[in-house]
């Protein structure tokens, strides 16, 4: 045989033998299980309404959707993880609550860059947030508690599912009712947020609905909810607005994943997370939460991630809150 065809057929057989290289979210995909990262524990209503959602987003995408809890960090963990390395193949996504924008507006070192350091690919939903006490506590009105808390100066204890999370609302409230000093109690999430409450550890709890079922057994009671509007299920408790508080607040949240991603990949993910927030399933998960639907497609919630981390940085830099 002649050396040159030698030489043709060798190379051919060494170029089929090198290894696929792994794709980066084109042709087929996704070839592979997803994994999403919640940045909150097991049980709370991140945590429920992902789940709620993954079931569904699997079927569309043929791929299983894997949830991953990693809670800690204010809720920043997950954007930390794919902010440091994480491929931008489509397979590792996280959960992006308003505290990563918080976070890195309230730290001198972040670790990551809320607008330089993602592909934002949809947002989903919002939360109903609230003011929540034991139901044997002497306050029945959110005007009674801050009135108590403001005449004793740093008696009054709240909890927060985390640093840089509800903390810096209820430091609007406290500003807001005429310079309230309180202690803040972080949590690492809403459940041993709440379980700190019920077993007397702390006065209150500034936390989402995930007190709802607490407060239909009577177990916990509801001062006010932080939306314009009062909720479905608790028409009878006022808002902040409504108890002259001018504050709201929903924290809409979505799903991004590492910068540089395939927009094939982008339009897929998006498509299926977005057609399956209809799933009967996951609005059975909102309506018992009362989480507003509050989807963006990938480019509005790009364009929302920076009007927000543009309105947030600046309230942080005016109440000079750092960590």
């Amino acid at each position: 045989m002649p050396r040159k065809g030698i030489w043709r057929r060798a190379l051919l057989a060494g170029v089929l033998a090198l290894p696929a290289r792994p794709s980066l979210g084109g042709a087929g995909f996704p070839g592979r299980p997803i994994r999403i990262l919640v940045p909150f524990p097991p049980g709370g209503t991140t945590d429920l309404q992902m789940r709620a959602l993954a079931e569904p987003a699997s079927r569309r995408l043929g791929q299983p959707v894997i949830i991953e809890n990693k809670p800690g960090a204010g809720g920043t963990l997950g954007a930390a993880t794919i902010a440091r390395g994480t491929r931008p193949d489509g397979y590792t996504l996280s959960v992006m609550p308003g505290s990563v924008f918080r976070m890195a507006a309230m730290s001198s070192s972040p670790p990551y860059d809320p607008l330089a350091d993602f592909t934002w690919i949809i947002r989903l939903v919002g939360y109903t947030f609230g003011i929540v006490v034991r139901a044997d506590a002497p306050w029945r009105t959110l005007r009674a508690f801050l009135d108590d808390a403001r005449a004793n100066p740093g008696r009054i204890t709240f909890g927060t599912p985390g640093v840089a999370t509800l903390d810096v609302t209820m430091e609007q409230i406290a500003r807001a009712a005429g310079g309230i000093q309180w202690v803040h109690v972080p949590f690492r999430g809403g459940t041993e947020n709440l379980r700190a409450l019920l077993a007397g550890q702390i006065d209150a709890a500034a936390e989402n609905s995930l007190w709802a079922d607490l407060v239909l057994q009577g177990r916990l009671r509801l001062l006010a909810t932080w939306g314009e509007a009062r909720t479905a299920r608790f028409p009878a408790v006022p808002t902040l607005l409504e108890s002259g508080i001018p504050v709201v607040a929903s924290a809409p949240y979505g799903l991004a994943g590492p910068r540089g991603m395939d927009a094939d990949a982008v339009r897929i993910l998006h498509d299926a997370f977005r057609d399956s927030l209809d799933d009967p399933g996951h609005r059975q998960v909102l309506a018992r939460f009362d989480m507003p639907l509050l989807y963006a497609d990938s480019a509005a919630y790009e364009r929302y991630a920076q009007a927000f981390h543009a309105e947030d940085s600046a309230m942080i830099r005016a109440m000079g809150l750092r960590i």
